[in-house]
């Protein structure tokens, strides 16, 4: 496939014109990289203006799926053309363009392996597929429609749905839109489906091998795994707050949303921006027992095997910071979902909760810095209150109920063994040096006298 049609250099020409853009910021990933300054001089040449600046940008702060709008503000740009695969997260200052390529694929082999599929499967079939591929899709729904009328003979109960592409030109948003209502130019009704049929069978189909697969056993592994990671939250007394994104609508918001939550929870928060989080990174900060990735949906789920404390998702961290709050099995990666879904915990959070980890009750709270003076309209109230802690039945057990180590940095640095070099000599004049020992580490020069000596 030619250059121009593969990165659809006429409609991207016909987005910048009609949006009077004069400063076009053009993001590529690692791997189309090479194709930046062919991509330019075929883009120069269809726009026929050279009062259009078009700036390249690479090598992202964050992922490359997500539209850059902190560097594109670097060069003052108006808009972004983003190529390659992409999120689809909302932006929140500038519009975006998103050319997805144009990945080869055989509609016909794609058709007959759906054929299959659908012949026997007794449940509704979901067809899930690559933007690189959304270019051929509606040849395959034309093809499976032909297909469908034969089968329905024989099985009348059929069900097909395609995930349809949400957009390709995207206006910026702010928090306060609704998560559905976003600036795109289309809408994707497959989910609402997929809500009312139920449990569904997914197919994915690979057009490299022309092979389909159906064994999706390891998602289950994956919830699993994720249910153990928000039970370990649990026990965190030091959370971190990483920051996935910077041009994400919504993001400060959820970060203030952590931020409370956490609180209310009786823990101690921290909010770390590095880029993409790694091992080495994230070991910078030992005294964090559990990171929260505030980024976008593809990103989201980090696989933390290797780091030293686990790395949660924000609908992870609302499940175990709640109180109260049970987990049905669905799983939220969009965090805009999150904060429109978002409900005021009022439960008591004082009261001892019960660690599957531990094997016994867990004091979140430290209630002893939590005792505020009181006031003399109050003293009544808190003379009886005082009498129903002395009169109620003490637990005969001292260690059924585990007590939250450090609850903040500093805490946990003063706990730690070693805090650097220590000054053992009282006396604050300042000493003259010595001169230390002079030679090789395999025999330094007093070593050799030594020996000689002996």
């Amino acid at each position: 496939m030619d250059l121009a049609s593969n990165y659809e250099i006429d409609r991207t020409a016909q987005f910048i014109l009609n949006g009077h853009f004069k400063r076009v910021a053009l993001q590529f990933p690692d791997e189309l990289l090479r194709d930046s300054t062919r991509v330019v001089r075929a883009l120069r040449d269809e726009l026929d203006d050279i009062e259009i600046g078009l700036f390249v940008m690479a090598d992202t702060t964050f992922g490359s799926c997500c539209v850059d709008e902190v560097g594109a503000s670097h060069v003052g740009a108006d808009c972004v053309v983003h190529y390659g695969h992409t999120c689809l997260s909302q932006t929140s200052t500038l519009s975006a363009f998103f050319v997805f390529g144009k990945a080869a694929i055989s509609v016909s082999d794609c058709v007959k392996s759906l054929a299959d599929c659908l012949s026997t499967s007794e449940k509704p079939v979901l067809v899930l597929y690559g933007l690189e591929y959304s270019h051929a899709i509606n040849h395959v729904k034309e093809a499976m429609e032909k297909e469908l009328s034969s089968l329905r003979q024989s099985k009348s109960d059929l069900v097909l749905y395609f995930v349809d592409v949400m957009c390709t030109v995207m206006n910026p948003s702010t928090v306060d839109d609704h998560p559905e209502s976003s600036g795109c130019t289309g809408a994707n009704g497959t989910s609402s489906n997929c809500k009312r049929t139920g449990s569904s069978l997914d197919v994915r189909f690979d057009p490299k091998e022309n092979s389909l697969a159906k064994d999706f056993l390891h998602h289950k592994r994956v919830l699993m795994r994720r249910y153990y990671l928000v039970e370990k939250a649990k026990d965190a007394n030091i959370i971190g707050i990483l920051v996935g994104t910077l041009g994400v609508a919504g993001y400060l918001h959820m970060i203030n949303q952590m931020k409370d939550l956490i609180a209310k929870a009786g823990k101690k928060s921290y909010t770390l921006v590095m880029g993409r989080p790694n091992p080495a990174k994230l070991a910078n900060f030992p005294e964090c027992n559990v990171f929260i990735y505030v980024s976008c949906a593809q990103t989201a789920l980090m696989d933390s095997k290797e780091f030293l404390a686990p790395v949660i998702t924000p609908f992870e961290a609302t499940h175990a910071f709640s109180r109260g709050s049970q987990w049905t099995g669905a799983y939220m990666l969009e965090f805009r979902n999150l904060v429109a879904s978002s409900q005021e915990d009022d439960s008591d959070t004082e009261e001892a909760r019960f660690s599957f980890l531990q094997g016994g009750y867990v004091e979140d709270h430290d209630n002893e810095s939590k005792e505020k003076p009181v006031e003399d309209g109050e003293r009544s109230i808190s003379l009886v209150e005082a009498t129903q802690r002395a009169l109620q039945l003490q637990d005969s057990n001292p260690h059924s109920i585990v007590k939250g180590t450090a609850r903040s940095g500093a805490e946990f640095f003063n706990a730690r063994s070693y805090h650097g070099l220590e000054m053992h000599s009282e006396k604050s004049v300042p000493q003259p040096f010595v001169i230390g020992r002079t030679g090789k580490a395999s025999g330094y020069q007093n070593e050799k006298e030594n020996r000689e000596i002996l």
